[in-house]
């Protein structure tokens, strides 16, 4: 009897160090996978940074010829906050690797994500409806037409973005949705999205539901 318990206790142990063996190989696959996918967004980030910081130089070309002073002004601090951001993210660590346990749709489609994900989302919102807010008040300002889309603010889209959790395409349509409604708001000088609480904007609870309607599973 002896001997068989012993035989048990060994063959339990070794169960149990081929389970912690297998968990070990499971989670190194899956952080390879996880600094595979960042390194792909960091290079994509890279590639669309080139492109968009050319494309503000063709903006403050164009709107220095209209004279539209108030848009350029913005522009040029929207870019500074954006350089500042660009300093953080070198510095940027991701604070959890868990799995996704949200579920949201866009565009007949569902995705998924963690906490964080949905925070960075809800990020978006936000900085894009005061950003958006600054650029519609500044073409006030100006007297220019309505025109949210013409605002480089509006195609970069990038300010706040950390190249973690979500795709950078992801975080961008999220951010234009914001801006969207808060250009609406300083162009037309109201708070029908959003509000200003001491120099911090934020989308309405109701609306940002709306635009993100996020389930926990």
């Amino acid at each position: 009897m002896t001997q068989q318990r012993e035989q048990q206790r060994q063959a339990q142990q070794q169960e149990q160090q081929r389970q912690a063996q297998y968990q070990q190989r499971v989670a190194q696959q899956q952080e390879q996978q996880r600094q595979a996918q960042q390194q792909q967004r960091l290079n994509y980030y890279t590639q669309q940074r080139q492109q968009l910081d050319r494309l503000a130089q063709q903006r403050e070309q164009q709107l220095q010829q209209q004279r539209r002073q108030s848009h350029l002004r913005f522009q040029q601090q929207y870019i500074q906050r954006l350089r500042q951001d660009q300093i953080n993210l070198q510095n940027a660590r991701a604070y959890d690797y868990s799995g996704p346990n949200y579920r949201y749709s866009r565009g007949g489609r569902y995705y998924q994500t963690n906490q964080y994900g949905v925070d960075l989302i809800k990020q978006a919102l936000n900085y894009g409806y005061e950003e958006g807010y600054r650029a519609g008040q500044a073409d006030r300002e100006d007297r220019a037409r309505f025109s949210y889309q013409n605002s480089y603010a509006y195609e970069d889209a990038t300010y706040g973005y950390n190249n973690y959790y979500i795709d950078l395409g992801e975080y961008r349509y999220y951010f234009r949705e914001g801006f969207n409604r808060g250009y609406q708001d300083g162009y037309y000088s109201r708070f029908r999205y959003g509000t200003n609480a001491n120099g911090a904007f934020s989308l309405l609870g109701t609306i940002l539901n709306q635009i993100f309607n996020v389930r926990r599973y």
